[in-house]
């Protein structure tokens, strides 16, 4: 791929549209993740008994065990839609990309 290529690519209104909503998404599920690991290590910092409390008075599964679950399950939740959304709007976009850069290419072809 030549330079010019590159700049062409880089000049393309839905290639700059591809990388703005992409980067977008990807902070925002990004900043939810941060806030549910901080918000989990923050508890375990400062009140570890929360944690810590049984979930029923014979049992020995505590608070943390279903909570440190739940983080695991938003994990695969987040990628999921990331990929969800990767896999349609941003492949769409990628492909108008590629169409108009080899359209644009045939032109300079000739």
């Amino acid at each position: 791929m030549t330079n010019e290529m590159v700049e062409h690519i880089k000049n393309n209104p839905k290639y700059q549209e591809l990388v703005k909503t992409r980067s977008a998404f990807a902070w925002k599920l990004s900043i939810v993740m941060l806030v549910v690991y901080f918000t989990f290590i923050l508890t375990i910092a400062f009140d570890p008994s929360l944690l810590g409390t049984p979930l029923s008075e014979t049992g020995v599964t505590t608070v943390g065990i279903p909570v440190g679950v739940a983080i695991i399950f938003i994990a695969f939740v987040l990628t999921g839609l990331y990929v969800k959304r990767a896999n349609g709007e941003f492949d769409d976009l990628n492909r108008e990309v590629r169409a108009e850069l080899e359209r644009d290419m045939a032109k300079g072809a000739e």
